[in-house]
């Protein structure tokens, strides 16, 4: 795969719509698969990396630790490492990741309701 120049039309097109349009700063920090998926296990309280794994069966270990990190460095959750033996680590919202929760619940509830055939 590689690197975007940073100068190129695509590249330029896209800083734009970020600055311009909510809705592309919104996919920008959450558009992957497994992001909302997280935020939602998340929005009950801390979590382990164990239960976030055992609530998502279907995430592979790579892609849960790429996008906890990714959602980290966008400070939509915060890390906290203890400094025990075996190490201890909890993942919970930050303030910006609270500030998402009547998003992804919005999600949650249209949903249930596609999944209902309430819809059609």
């Amino acid at each position: 795969m590689g690197i975007a120049k940073e100068s190129s039309t695509i590249q330029m097109n896209k800083q734009f719509a970020l600055a311009q349009c909510p809705v592309t700063h919104l996919m920008e920090k959450i558009g992957s698969y497994w992001k909302p998926i997280i935020l939602y296990h998340l929005s009950t309280g801390d979590k382990r990396y164990s239960e976030l794994k055992r609530a998502i069966p279907a995430i592979t270990e790579k892609m849960l630790i790429q996008h906890l990190k990714q959602l980290e460095a966008d400070h939509l959750l915060i890390r906290e490492s203890k400094p025990v033996v075996p190490p201890f680590v909890t993942y919970r919202l930050s303030k910006a990741g609270y500030g998402l929760l009547p998003v992804i619940q919005a999600m949650a509830d249209w949903s249930f309701k596609d999944m209902d055939g309430a819809f059609q």
